[in-house]
């Protein structure tokens, strides 16, 4: 019984829209298909201009191969410059050696993490833009404290 009144409902419902939209005169149909136009129009805008920025945000494989070998031989020379640090220190004897020793494992810690988070954005690739930017200077900032570093111990 539910069945069929829901049937029966659903039918007047069908021809009750069928009469209304046939009472339309034809100037009346043209609007209602020219404001559809319109709505779909503004519709396609929105997802081009959505996925403009999507594209914006994304490296291209290219940018992101190159960033990311500059990045590693970056990455490789830090280590070349906290190994190094750490033999002076192995030489030298000083009473400071202890807080030179902490310093240069907090820098070789930040420099493990710089790799991660690159191997970790490969995975994501979400804010090209904000994430390059980010890394180079995390890793610009690493390269001057190891520049000081050994300044510091000459």
């Amino acid at each position: 019984m539910k069945k069929i009144s829901f049937t029966i409902a659903v039918t007047i419902i069908i021809l009750a829209g069928s009469l209304f939209t046939g009472c339309w005169s034809s100037d009346q149909k043209k609007d209602a298909a020219k404001a559809e136009v319109v709505a779909a129009q503004e519709n396609l805008n929105k997802v081009q201009k959505n996925a403009d920025i999507v594209a914006e945000k994304a490296a291209t494989a290219d940018e992101l191969k190159t960033f990311k070998l500059e990045s590693e031989l970056k990455i490789k020379n830090n280590e070349v410059r906290i190994a190094e640090l750490k033999l002076k220190i192995n030489k030298s004897g000083s009473e400071l050696d202890e807080v030179y020793a902490k310093r240069i494992d907090s820098l070789e810690l930040k420099n493990k993490n710089l790799k991660t988070r690159m191997g970790d954005y490969e995975k994501t690739h979400s804010e090209w833009s904000k994430f390059k930017h980010d890394f180079n200077r995390d890793l610009d900032e690493l390269g001057n404290k190891l520049k000081n570093c050994s300044r510091e111990r000459q």
